[in-house]
């Protein structure tokens, strides 16, 4: 059948209509007769809900060929009741079964084919085929035997009628009459919704709602029809926040049309409990709202965790701990400047645990001294990256509230992010808000590769937290209004899909630990009985531990690396790599030095020890010091 060629004239029409805020209406004309026009809307109506009229369709109809075989073929009943049992047996015919034998399983591959063909492939959808079949054959076969218009057969035509509840109430064939109608009015949507020339090319229908492949016109992107979500929503008479518009990876030209009709995120999801023992095992954080898991991977990645007060962040990072605490092949230490309020019921999984800002900065020179030492160790091995185990398990650095670290603290985790993934010491950092001035001014932001973005307050949080042209891509964030929703941009993650992370509640924090605080691996640095070390001033460092062969820390290097420099000092450059340093540290060491009269500058950028005999016999170290200020000493 060919198209209407009044299709786009009546369009028209009707947009003319609406523009003048008027709408037409049916108005016979006295030579029109009134049984037409009753038919016709009778018709229509029919059409429109031919789907479900379809039980009392296939009554009438079974009614009709009773009548008309019992007339002129009695004994039809036979055929008709031997047809009947043959596809019940048939539907009802377990395939597992089939399968068992090598002959059979051609039978149950045709018969798989022909029950996605016929749209029956689920087990329940088959036993109310297999129902309906048996109820019509049986009465069927009834009535050309004995006459359809025996009472008894009338009554029981008449109770049939309740095998077509099921058929009503099927969200399936709900959805597909839906479906139907929507692809049918979309030219006139596309057109109201400013996308033109759209069609839906193919859509699937599940209990959450629907998604839909839209074919754009040549020309327009994903992004247009991303800008284009309040009039889709409009268009299609949906609550607001209802539509997520995602790219397709395949075609530029076309985009994805997800529509959630029931939210599958009204109510909390409760962790189901450790399932990793090895950080080089995917974590699986919560779940999208199509129902899968979310699942990306923690090792040699530097994660970030931001949104505003109450989004739910600290959920988010109990379940990552919860999940690190299980695994054997990690070590977790933990920085709360909160006085310990979010990390403390984690202690017992912690390696080390920060409360002040003096033991953060002890803590992440350690880390940095770890750093260099797991470097210099691949280096004599000749490997690239560290493979944790039980016995080399990998650093993970959790960073409650980040903008709360002091500026020196900063300085030692940018220098983790930018040189930590290869020896597997990571960072996993929560704040609010990641501006460039939260986060230290340094590489650390640009270093994180999985970033968890909760409900923020304004667009530009979406962009600080996921990256700069995030939000123009369909990263709406600011959309969220619950907590524990999340939008998560990995490399396993690409599109911005919505998720929910698994509540984990006190109960379970703390049976979680005592199941999993014993037997924890360690590293030489860890404080005394996995609990937080005492804080060292980085001013006057200890010796570093581990004995004559372990890295030292970077204070030691730095005053050993002057002490052996010649007359023409040591230049800057190599300063940094022996330490580990970042620049605005490094000077800030040296002008300390430089105010102790302990070292000075040869010229710009070489540096030497001035009277190493002051340092502290045996140590190798400068006496105590206050360093100044950070700044640019030469």
């Amino acid at each position: 059948m060919g198209r209407d060629p009044y299709r786009r004239y009546n369009r028209r029409m009707r947009r003319s209509w609406r523009n003048q805020n008027a709408y037409p209406m049916p108005y016979p004309v006295p030579y029109q007769p009134y049984g037409s026009l009753v038919a016709a809307a009778a018709a229509r109506w029919l059409y429109r809900h031919r789907s479900a009229l379809m039980p009392f369709v296939i009554a009438l109809v079974t009614l009709i060929l009773a009548a008309i075989i019992h007339a002129h073929h009695g004994l039809w009943w036979i055929p008709v009741a031997v047809v009947t049992l043959v596809v019940t047996a048939i539907l009802r015919m377990p395939q597992d079964l089939l399968r068992r034998h090598p002959a059979d399983r051609r039978i149950a591959a045709v018969m798989t084919r022909m029950w996605l063909a016929c749209r029956i492939d689920r087990a329940t959808e088959r036993a109310y085929a297999t129902v309906v079949i048996a109820v019509t054959g049986g009465w069927l076969s009834a009535a050309i035997g004995i006459g359809p218009a025996k009472p008894v057969l009338l009554t029981g035509l008449a109770l049939t009628g309740i095998t077509g509840i099921p058929w009503w109430a099927h969200r399936r064939r709900r959805g597909k009459v839906k479906m139907e109608r929507i692809i049918d009015s979309w030219p006139d949507i596309a057109e109201d919704i400013g996308l033109p020339g759209s069609h839906i090319a193919s859509a699937v229908v599940d209990m959450w709602g629907w998604t839909a492949r839209l074919v754009l016109r040549k020309g327009t992107t994903a992004t247009d029809a991303i800008a284009r979500i309040p009039a889709i929503e409009s268009g299609l008479s949906l609550p607001p926040g209802s539509a997520r518009v995602l790219p397709d990876a395949a075609r530029a030209d076309c985009a994805v049309l997800r529509v959630i009709e029931t939210d599958p995120h009204a109510q909390p999801i409760a962790w189901p409990g450790p399932v990793n023992t090895s950080i080089t095992q995917p974590a699986e954080l919560g779940l999208f709202e199509d129902g899968r898991p979310v699942r990306v991977s923690l090792l040699r990645r530097h994660s970030l965790v931001g949104g505003a007060t109450g989004s739910g962040k600290s959920g988010i990072v109990n379940v990552i701990l919860a999940i690190l605490a299980a695994c054997e092949d990690v070590v977790i230490w933990g920085v709360d400047l909160k006085g310990g309020m979010e990390l403390q019921p984690w202690a017992g999984c912690l390696g080390r645990l920060a409360t002040t800002p003096d033991e953060a900065i002890a803590l992440f020179q350690d880390a940095i001294a770890e750093l260099n030492q797991r470097a210099a160790g691949l280096a004599a091995q000749g490997k690239r990256v560290w493979e944790p185990s039980r016995h080399n398990p990998a650093l993970v650095i959790v960073v409650d509230e980040y903008a709360e670290l002091p500026a020196e603290a900063k300085e030692y985790a940018d220098s983790v992010a930018r040189r930590g993934r290869a020896p597997a010491v990571t960072l996993l950092a929560a704040t609010q808000h990641p501006t460039q001035d939260a986060m230290g001014n340094n590489a650390v932001r640009s270093q994180m590769d999985v970033r968890v973005c909760l409900r923020v307050k304004e667009r530009r949080d979406v962009d600080l937290i996921l990256g700069q042209g995030s939000f123009a891509s369909g990263w709406h964030a600011h959309a969220i209004t619950k907590p524990g929703i999340f939008l998560i941009s990995a490399p396993e993650h690409p599109r911005p899909e919505r998720a929910l992370g698994y509540l984990i509640d006190d109960g379970q924090v703390t049976r979680h630990v005592s199941t999993h605080a014993r037997g924890r691996p360690t590293l030489d640095r860890d404080g005394p009985g996995g609990g937080p070390a005492a804080p060292r001033p980085p001013q006057t460092p200890e010796p570093p531990p581990g004995g004559p062969g372990a890295s030292p820390r970077p204070e030691t290097a730095l005053w050993d690396a002057l002490v052996d420099a010649g007359p023409g000092g040591v230049a800057v450059a190599k300063l940094l790599a022996l330490t580990g340093m970042t620049r605005p540290t490094l000077y800030r060491h040296l002008r300390g030095h430089v105010q102790a009269g302990r070292a000075v500058q040869v010229q710009r950028g070489y540096w030497r020890a001035e009277r190493p005999v002051d340092g502290p016999p045996g140590d190798g170290q400068p006496g105590d010091s206050q360093p100044p200020p950070s700044g640019d000493a030469g």
